[in-house]
């Protein structure tokens, strides 16, 4: 167990003229792609890594042009306009609601690199003169790429169309959430969940109660330990798979049960499901007559996990060893929410929804 450190680019910004192709497109419309560039793009893709663009062009020819390539659907909330890059980096990183230090920013211009480090120092930005070595990069190498990596582009695009009919949605915030017929799963983790569980504990950052990553071969043991309880969570909706949003890690005792890890993917904090899992545990926890008690590390992101802590109930009783130690008596388990159908399933065979 560590705490999250070394950071895995989440997202590869591309600018467009000489660098994601060869040429100004606004002075030759016969720009030709860069050489290598569609294969750097598609293994991004399938590894999870998503992408977008930041460009200074003119909207309408950009887009066009890479829908004639064919390249159009890789990339998220494209900001193609005059502004500065730094404003369109920051728009990008908002809207996939990811950290803005998990970016990557591929341009030619010197100037462009230098203008986003300036306002964001975080973001890693890269010479488009560099792009051979860009998929050995250790930020752009996950170590298991998961049914659910493969995916995540599309999941994304589900949630922009989710986004849209919410929008357009006649009605209140809970009768919006009952139209998506949601099914949340909870489980324990198998042997074929462990290369996603790993990966939740390494990108989960804003709703990850300890900041803390897990290796797969320390979830292993976990899973087979009698004295541990590991779950993962998955949820799905009329528009598709959300995947596997949520991991909790409990041991067990006889008087006392202990949340060692609780997280939730970001991409689930609009849709009210945030606290299934947390409920369950403490379900489960006060069938054997056990308080429950969780560990808390305040990191620079995770305060609303905190947040959630205090809503069930919990209350600070005091640190240990660096983290706050919060507890909850139980007499108060909230209800399952009835917009959402909750299935509790003994094992897990399949890595994704």
């Amino acid at each position: 167990m560590k705490e999250s450190g070394s950071k895995k680019v989440k997202c590869v910004v591309w600018d467009l003229d000489n660098t994601l192709w060869e040429g100004v497109l606004l002075e030759e419309s016969s720009v030709r792609l860069r050489p290598g560039v569609v294969e750097i793009i598609r293994e991004l893709d399938r590894r999870g890594i998503l992408q977008s663009v930041a460009s200074k062009n003119d909207h309408a020819l950009a887009m066009a042009k890479l829908r004639e390539f064919g390249l159009d659907e890789y990339f998220l909330y494209p900001q193609i306009n005059w502004n500065p890059k730094s404003g369109s980096i920051r728009r990008i990183a908002e809207s996939i609601n990811i950290g803005i230090d998990t970016l990557a920013f591929i341009d030619d211009q010197p100037f462009e690199r230098e203008e986003v480090s300036h306002f964001h120092p975080a973001v890693l930005c890269l010479d488009a003169a560099d792009l051979s070595g860009l998929l050995a990069m250790p930020q752009m190498t996950p170590r298991f790429v998961t049914e659910d990596s493969r995916l995540r582009r599309q999941m994304y695009l589900n949630d922009m169309v989710r986004n849209e009919a919410e929008q357009q949605f006649e009605g209140t915030s809970e009768e919006f959430l009952s139209s998506l017929g949601m099914i949340f799963t909870i489980a324990p983790v198998g042997a074929l969940d462990l290369q996603r569980a790993e990966e939740l504990t390494v990108r989960t950052n804003q709703l990850n109660a300890t900041g803390y990553t897990y290796s797969y071969e320390e979830l292993d043991r976990f899973r087979q330990s009698a004295d541990h309880l590991l779950l993962i969570a998955g949820l799905e909706d009329k528009y598709g798979s959300y995947g596997k949003i949520g991991l909790a890690l409990v041991e067990r005792g006889e008087t006392v049960w202990r949340l060692k890890l609780l997280l939730m993917s970001c991409r689930v904090m609009s849709r009210g499901v945030g606290t299934l899992m947390l409920n369950h545990i403490m379900r489960m926890a006060k069938e054997t007559g056990a308080r429950i008690q969780a560990e808390f590390v305040p990191t620079d992101r995770n305060r609303l996990m905190y947040v959630t802590y205090k809503f069930a109930g919990f209350t600070e009783i005091g640190e240990e060893d660096g983290l706050t130690l919060l507890e909850n008596d139980l007499s108060q388990v909230p209800d399952m929410p009835e917009y959402v159908e909750f299935r509790v399933l003994q094992s897990q065979s399949r890595q994704s929804l």
